[in-house]
Formats: structure tokens, sequence, C-alpha cells
């Protein structure tokens, strides 16, 4: 419960961060600011926009799912790896949370395309959202000349 209360916060708020152009140039532009996605890049964002996102969805996921405190720590915490991990544009197929999760890497990366700013605003968790509402774009990883790997967006 407390994956869906917090999903489904992150989406919406996120996707308000698009639409809103005075929250997008004043807030949320600031985690756009990075040239490409990383690990660390995740959580670089305005403190306005980790209070309104993060934490208000971190709130009302621990309070609304009734989970203890000792779950709360277990839950934080891999709401936070899987955070980093949706950001670290590295793909790597064999890693479990890019394997169970539809929301990986190479999904958000879609996101901080260029092309990519209208669509794939899910996190941490599911892609649910995005279907439903038509945000979501595909994608294929596709390999590189010279090794390793590129997501491009897959039109139509």
């Amino acid at each position: 419960m407390a994956m869906v209360i917090e999903d489904a916060w992150q989406y919406f708020g996120h996707r308000y961060m698009h639409a809103n152009k005075f929250l997008f140039r004043h807030v949320h532009s600031t985690h756009h600011s990075l040239v490409a996605p990383y690990a660390y890049g995740a959580l670089y964002k305005n403190p306005a926009e980790f209070f309104l996102l993060d934490v208000a969805a971190g709130s009302l996921a621990f309070v609304f799912s009734g989970m203890t405190p000792r779950t709360a720590i277990y839950f934080f915490t891999f709401a936070t790896v899987k955070t980093v991990d949706v950001h670290c544009a590295l793909w790597m197929p064999w890693n479990p949370l890019q394997f169970l999760f539809a929301n990986n890497c190479a999904y958000h990366d879609v996101h901080h395309q260029l092309n990519g700013h209208k669509f794939n605003f899910a996190q941490p968790f599911f892609v649910a959202w995005d279907k439903i509402l038509g945000t979501h774009m595909p994608f294929a990883v596709v390999e590189r000349r010279g090794g390793g790997f590129q997501v491009r967006p897959v039109k139509g």
C-alpha cells in the first residue's frame, strides 16, 4: 500500500512540476539541469521539490499504510535505493531492480532526454500512471558501436 501511495504522489507531483511553468522554472529545473542522469543526481533537487515530492509522499505513505517504524526504515531505504537506481544511467539487465520493475533506468532515461520531458514521469516503483494517463513513451535499448547501451524513444 505504501508503494502505491508514494508512487501516485510522486507521479502527479512530478507531472505537475513539468506542467506548471513557474514550478518547472524555479523548482524542478534544478533536477533537470544535469546533462545526463546519474545515481547521485537522483536526489539533486531544489529543497522545495524535496519537501513537496519526497517528504510529502513518504509521510503520506507512512501514515496511510500504517507501517511500523521498523518497516518504515526498510521501506524508505528501499525507495531511496530504487530512486538512485532509476537515475543511475547504467543499463544492467542482470540488476534485479531493473529486471523486476518496468520503471528502471532505461525507462526514466527517456524522461531526461530533450524530447522526453512530457513522458515517463513515473517514479520510483511502477509505470501504471504513465500508461493509464497517456504519458508513457516506449523505448528501445540498443547496443552502441564501441560498447555500452543507448536508450532511444520509439515513436508511434
